[in-house]
C-alpha cells in the first residue's frame, strides 16, 4: 500500500471566552450576568464542560480548570446550603484555578457570592435556560468542531453519488472542467480551488469553503462562475466527509499505472488514510466520467464489494485447478 505525505496542518489550542459567547451565545441561550469587561481576560483550553460536583464541596483535586465549569440544579442547590462563608471559600478557590467561566443552567439564580468573586476576579458567569444535559451536548458538538485540527488542500471537492471525493492535479490539469461535467450530470460542489479540511473527534476528515468562495468555480478561458445561479441550490453543499482522493497524473511512459486494481494506495488527509486513485490524463479521456466510476468503485468497497479482489480469488481459483 503507497502511502502520500501529509501537508502541514494547525491545532487549535484555545479560545477566547468573548469569541466563543459571540459565535455560540445566541444558540446556547447564553446571558451574561458579569460585566462586559470579564469576557476579554479568559481563554477556554479544553473542549469539555466540568460539572463541579466535588468541587462545590471543596475537594480540588484532579480538577478540570481548563474547561467551561458548568453548575447544574445539583450542585446549586448543594451550594445554597452552604454557609456564605464556605461559598465564598469555594468560589475563591475556584477562581484561584483560572477556570475560562462559569454557566449556570436552567435559569438558576447564582449566588451573591458567585457574582461578587467572579466579577472582581475577570471571570465571565453567565445564565442559560437550557438544562445541563441539553447545553452539555450543545456546547460540546461546538466545541469539537472549533478545535478540530484544519489543513487547506489544492483541489475541487464534490459530493459523488454521496461520496466526498476530493480532485487533485497540477494547475490545468482540468479538475475544473472535470468537477463542471460532474455537476452537469447531477452531483454537488463542496469547494474549488482551496479546500478546507477539518478532523472532527470521531477521526472523519470534513471538507468544506469559505463563505466567500462558497458556490463558485473557475473554469479557464470563461472565468468565475456561479453554481448555485447556473444549476440551483441542490448542487452546492457546504461541508462533506472526504471518502475518496482522485489524482489527475500527467502520462508517463516511464511508469506503469495501476490496472488491477490491487496496489491500494492512501493519501493522508491531517493524519488519516484515505484511499487514494491516480488517473492518468490522455487526450480523448472522459476525466470526469472517470472520476464517477471512481466515487462509485469505493462506495462498491465501503459495501464490502471488492471487484478487483474478486476477479483475482477467481483467477487463482483457475489457476489452483
Amino acid at each position: 500500500m503507497t502511502k502520500t505525505p501529509t501537508a502541514p496542518y494547525q491545532y487549535i489550542e484555545s479560545i477566547g471566552v468573548k469569541d466563543f459567547f459571540e459565535n455560540y451565545g445566541e444558540n446556547l441561550l447564553l446571558r451574561l450576568v458579569t460585566s462586559e469587561k470579564t469576557l476579554s481576560r479568559s481563554t477556554i483550553r479544553e473542549r469539555s464542560v466540568n460539572r463541579p460536583a466535588l468541587a462545590v464541596t471543596g475537594y480540588f483535586k484532579y480538577f478540570a480548570h481548563k474547561r467551561i465549569q458548568l453548575f447544574g440544579a445539583g450542585e446549586m442547590a448543594f451550594f445554597r446550603e452552604q454557609s456564605p462563608e464556605n461559598r465564598t471559600k469555594v468560589m475563591e478557590a475556584m477562581a484561584a484555578k483560572r477556570i475560562p467561566c462559569v454557566v449556570v443552567s436552567r435559569n438558576l439564580a447564582p449566588t451573591p457570592e458567585m457574582i461578587e468573586i467572579l466579577e472582581s476576579k475577570g471571570i465571565p458567569l453567565f445564565r442559560t435556560s437550557l438544562t445541563s444535559k441539553a447545553f452539555t451536548t450543545e456546547v460540546t458538538v461546538m466545541l469539537e468542531e472549533r478545535f478540530a485540527p484544519r489543513s487547506t488542500y489544492h483541489g475541487t471537492l464534490l459530493d459523488v453519488r454521496g461520496i466526498g471525493t476530493l480532485i487533485r492535479g497540477d494547475s490545468g490539469s482540468g479538475k475544473s472542467e472535470a468537477a463542471l461535467a460532474l455537476i452537469e450530470r447531477g452531483h454537488s460542489l463542496v469547494a474549488d480551488d482551496m479546500v478546507r479540511v477539518k478532523l472532527l473527534s470521531d477521526h472523519t476528515p470534513v471538507g468544506f469553503c469559505d463563505d466567500m468562495s462558497r458556490g463558485f468555480m473557475e473554469c479557464r478561458g470563461i472565468g468565475i462562475i456561479n453554481i448555485e445561479e447556473l444549476f440551483g441550490i441542490r448542487f452546492v453543499r457546504l461541508e462533506k466527509r472526504i471518502d475518496l482522493v482522485v489524482t489527475f497524473l500527467e502520462d508517463s511512459s516511464q511508469e506503469e499505472p495501476d490496472r488491477t486494481g490491487l496496489d491500494r494506495k492512501t493519501f493522508d488527509l491531517l493524519g488519516i488514510d484515505v484511499p487514494h486513485m491516480e488517473i492518468p490524463l490522455r487526450p480523448g479521456r472522459d476525466m470526469a466520467r472517470l472520476v464517477e466510476v471512481a466515487a462509485m468503485v469505493q462506495s462498491a468497497r465501503q459495501l464490502g464489494h471488492d471487484s478487483a479482489n474478486d476477479f483475482n480469488e477467481k483467477l487463482l481459483k483457475k489457476m489452483n485447478g
